[in-house]
């Protein structure tokens, strides 16, 4: 054990008596120890400076050893002068190295500056590097497929026109026989040759002069808006010779004999020989019609009339057409009967008589089954069963039906086995405005395929929403070969005439109005008017022959001139896109959309979808065969359809946002349609603000004021055409006037004190690329229905649902600028230029129309004018009650509602967030 151990267990075995005296003293000599040396380091030095300071003052300031001196003294010394000089070169060196250090400073941070900007340099001239590449690679891609497809860009074939000698063709066995390949020289109607019609002239030979006035007129008025006309004989493709309606006598009986006929004809400048490329055209007015071309030798003319009998008429090269029941009167939509409600107060009617047939019904008894009709011999007429029928359903109260099998006053002339029509037109268009069917029984004689008075049945039918009801299975029914008519109308053998009842109940309610819907376009296009008919029997030969419909008529645009001031600058509100590259501004020259791709396939490929549905993207078939085909084909998919896209990626991955638009139609651009009205101000500063938009190809501005700009107006330089384009009078319409300077299908209508950002501008186009078939925009309204009122009303108030999407700042096809300025009817232009107002209510009307599909709007906005814009007409409380009174009217033109409503907008994530390069790889929705 150690001594410490030991001292502090008390000591060792000898001591063991007293430890804690050797504690204490041991604690006492520790704590004198402490107090001495504290005592010594802090009071001796203070005792020692207050003597030596006593000493120092008494000796005075001269004789001072630890005091400062006088200024200079210490300079005076020898041993110090050395010292002093070498401090003053310090000092001012260090003075001179401060200054360097502050120069130095400055620089560094202006060259850090100049850093900076490089290093934004760098990252633009990547950005501007990438968009080279991604253009190269572009066009590499267009040239290798351009290689593939071997198919140079399309433009208007060049006009081949026949030959003024015919090379003659073999002779038929029989003229009853005849048929296009073997009646019809197809050398005459070269594919390029745009199908010239000559047409002669109803005084220039002897029959014309029998001809109806109303019909002759009528005629000859619709061949001078035929723009398939010529006056040249010699380059005709088709030869056409009216042949009646003929008026009732006073005149010869012999002048129109078979033999005078013939001879008549044989007499035609044009006929050589056999009449070949001849179409000898019956309009028929009246019921009691007169087939006078029945025993007449037509030769290879073919005929298009109303009345046939089966051995008259040759499938495939005669023509069955409908009878002119509106001459020179055109239909008054206002008096045409809504489409809806679907049911009306008659399930069917049939007004008709009967002579020959009708007796024997009214006194025999009930008919005998079919079952037991067909033991026997079969019935040669079914009319006296048909008879027996509909009385039984009418008495059973079933269902309201009306049928009358006696006329009230003297019946019409018809033909034999055929039923005459009772009454007046308007007595049977009453009747038939409250019928959901409309029975067309087919004479009872099987030897008439196609009569007068059924083809008047059918066209009061359609006309007024009466979905008609064929019995009779072998008549043949206005241009049966090409118009689908099951889409509009039952037909149904005469045998199943117990059936029909059961047969007309099953029908649902949106298939009735799918019928009557159909059965009304096929009435406006083919029956209505005058220029309809004859547009019709000239596009079923057109078609036949498989020649492609002439280039639909653009608006030339009549350019004011215009003075350029200086480059647009960029309005950072407008083009502030963060690090989110919109795409590529095109500084090369436009590039415009494909045009006559598909002229040929239109007439040869879709055949039975043009002749069977409205016009527009119904079936992706863009026209009617009356309408001349579009100069821009490419449809609402896009034009490249037979190769890989540009834009795609490979496996699904997809490029990135910024390098191309991608789709089916990777390279595209799109054209601004801006009205304006007197506000130059406005408009420069909205055309400033398109300045650095990519994907935009020209800016169209529809002057719609008839002064003229300022001659000291300084139009903005946005590095892209701008075409102003001088309008015939002030009218809304001119907005969707087709402008042949618009050379896309994309159009973006914006008015002048429209507010759009670049990135909204660029999703809009994106939005409608992926549907082309429909209006994409802003602005949304929608209709609702007013109780008390009963009638539609226009709504402006902010709403999750929304049926129209106003094209003050939209984006459509250029399909429908013609649809709305050639094809919709002229009562919807009318109302536009008598209200100044509803335009797009009224382009709306049409796409949803033609579509059956709402309008999708894009982003949260709802306001887009721009701020401090003079306020515009939409402001005035008289704005809204016209665009109520717009919305009825159209209602009544179209007879329906055609509008949809739409809870579904779309918005981009993307746009919304800002995402790096590498991860913006996909475009979505929300």
């Amino acid at each position: 054990m150690s001594a410490y151990n030991i001292l502090r267990n008390g000591g060792g075995a000898g001591n063991g008596g007293q430890p804690w005296v050797l504690r204490c003293s041991n604690r006492i000599r520790l704590t004198w120890l402490s107090f001495t040396l504290f005592f010594i380091l802090v009071f001796f030095p203070l005792i020692a400076h207050y003597y030596l300071a006593a000493i120092d003052e008494s000796g005075g300031p001269d004789k001072r050893i630890f005091g400062p001196r006088a200024g200079g003294e210490l300079c005076e010394a020898k041993h110090v002068q050395d010292l002093c000089r070498i401090r003053e070169s310090v000092s001012e060196e260090l003075l001179q190295l401060e200054a360097k250090r502050q120069d130095l400073n400055g620089e560094i941070g202006r060259l850090n500056l100049r850093i900076e900007a490089c290093k934004k340099s760098i990252e633009n001239a990547k950005q501007d590097l990438l968009q080279l590449k991604n253009v190269i690679s572009q066009t590499e891609h267009s040239y290798k497929e351009l290689m593939a497809q071997n198919q140079p860009k399309l433009s208007l074939p060049v006009r081949l026109l026949p030959d003024k000698d015919d090379a003659g063709l073999p002779p038929p066995k029989s003229t009853r026989a005849c048929r296009l390949h073997s009646c019809f020289d197809y050398s005459r109607c070269p594919l390029t040759s745009g199908f010239p019609v000559y047409v002669y002239d109803p005084g220039s030979y002897p029959w014309g002069e029998n001809l109806d006035p109303l019909v002759k007129q009528a005629f000859m008025a619709s061949v001078k808006g035929s723009i398939y006309v010529t006056n040249d004989p010699s380059i005709a493709c088709l030869y056409v010779v009216l042949v009646g309606e003929v008026q009732e006598p006073p005149f010869h009986p012999s002048s129109l004999s078979p033999s005078s006929l013939e001879k008549q004809l044989h007499a035609l400048p044009y006929w050589r020989k056999d009449g070949h490329n001849h179409l000898l055209i019956h309009l028929s007015r009246k019921s009691m019609t007169q087939n006078f071309l029945y025993n007449v030798s037509t030769g290879r003319a073919a005929v298009a009339q109303s009345t046939f009998l089966e051995r008259q008429y040759r499938p495939g090269f005669d023509l069955v057409v409908s009878p002119l029941v509106h001459a020179l009167s055109e239909p008054n939509f206002l008096e045409v009967p809504p489409q809806v409600p679907v049911k009306r107060k008659y399930l069917f009617s049939f007004q008709g008589e009967k002579v020959e047939s009708l007796r024997s019904s009214l006194q025999e008894g009930p008919p005998q089954s079919f079952e037991e009709e067909m033991e026997g011999d079969p019935p040669a007429d079914y009319d006296d069963r048909i008879i027996g029928t509909l009385k039984a359903v009418q008495d059973s109260r079933l269902d309201q039906v009306l049928v009358e099998f006696t006329c009230k006053s003297q019946p019409w002339s018809t033909l034999p086995t055929e039923w005459a029509l009772c009454g007046e037109r308007e007595e049977r268009l009453e009747i038939l405005k409250a019928s959901t069917f409309a029975l067309v029984i087919s004479p009872g004689d099987g030897q008439l395929v196609a009569s007068a008075g059924c083809g008047i049945r059918l066209f009061e039918a359609l006309e007024v929403g009466a979905i008609p009801v064929v019995l009779g299975d072998h008549s043949r029914l206005p241009y049966h070969e090409l118009v689908s008519w099951n889409e509009a109308a039952l037909l149904v053998p005469k045998p199943r005439i117990t059936e029909l009842h059961f047969l007309l109940r099953s029908i649902s309610d949106n298939d009735l109005l799918a019928m009557r819907r159909q059965g009304r376009f096929l009435w406006e296009t083919y029956f209505s008017t005058a220029e309809g008919v004859l547009g019709t029997i000239l596009a079923s030969v057109r078609t036949r022959i498989q020649i492609p419909a002439a280039p639909i008529r653009e608006e030339p645009a009549q350019e004011i001139p215009h003075k350029v001031g200086k480059t647009a600058g960029t309005d950072p509100n407008m083009a502030d896109n963060g690090d989110l590259d919109l795409g590529p501004v095109e500084t090369e020259p436009p590039y415009a959309s494909p045009r006559f791709l598909r002229n040929f396939t239109c007439t040869a490929a879709d055949t039975y979808r043009a002749w069977n549905r409205p016009p527009g993207p119904f079936h992706l078939f863009p026209h009617t065969p009356l309408d001349p085909v579009l100069p821009s084909e490419a449809k609402f998919l896009g034009s490249g359809t037979g190769f890989r896209p540009i834009g795609g990626g490979t496996g699904g991955s997809g490029k990135e946002f910024q390098a191309a638009l991608g789709g089916n139609v990777p390279r595209e651009q799109f054209t601004v349609v801006m009205l304006t009205y007197e506000r130059e101000e406005v408009l420069m500063n909205s055309l400033e603000r398109l300045n650095g938009l990519p994907y935009l190809n020209k800016v169209v501005v529809v002057w719609n004021s008839p002064k003229p700009p300022s001659d000291d107006l300084l139009w903005p330089d946005i590095g892209l055409p701008i075409v102003v384009v001088r309008t015939e009078k002030n009218s809304l319409n001119n907005r969707f006037l087709p402008w042949d300077a618009v050379e896309t299908e994309a159009i973006l209508s914006i008015d002048d004190d429209a507010h759009l950002r670049h990135d909204e501008i660029m999703f809009g186009f994106r939005v409608w690329r992926e549907a082309r078939d429909r209006i994409v925009g802003f602005p949304g309204r929608y209709h609702a229905w007013d109780v008390s009122h009963q009638s539609w009303l226009y709504n402006s108030n902010y709403s999750c649902e929304l049926s129209m999407v106003l094209t003050g700042a939209a984006f459509f096809h250029k399909y429908y600028a013609y649809l709305y300025s050639y094809v919709m009817p002229q009562a919807i232009r009318d109302m536009v230029d008598e209200y100044i107002n509803c335009e797009d209510i009224a382009m709306n009307f049409l796409v949803s129309h033609i579509t059956r599909k709402p309008p999708i709007k894009v982003t949260s906005r709802w306001t887009f004018r721009c701020p401090g814009c003079p306020q515009a007409l939409s402001h005035d409380d008289s704005h809204f009650h016209e665009r109520h009174k717009c919305i009825n009217y159209f209602v009544k033109v179209y007879g329906y509602m055609p509008l949809l409503y739409t809870q579904f907008r779309v918005d981009s994530v993307l746009f919304k967030t800002r995402l790096p390069h590498d991860k913006t790889k996909c475009f979505k929705f929300i």
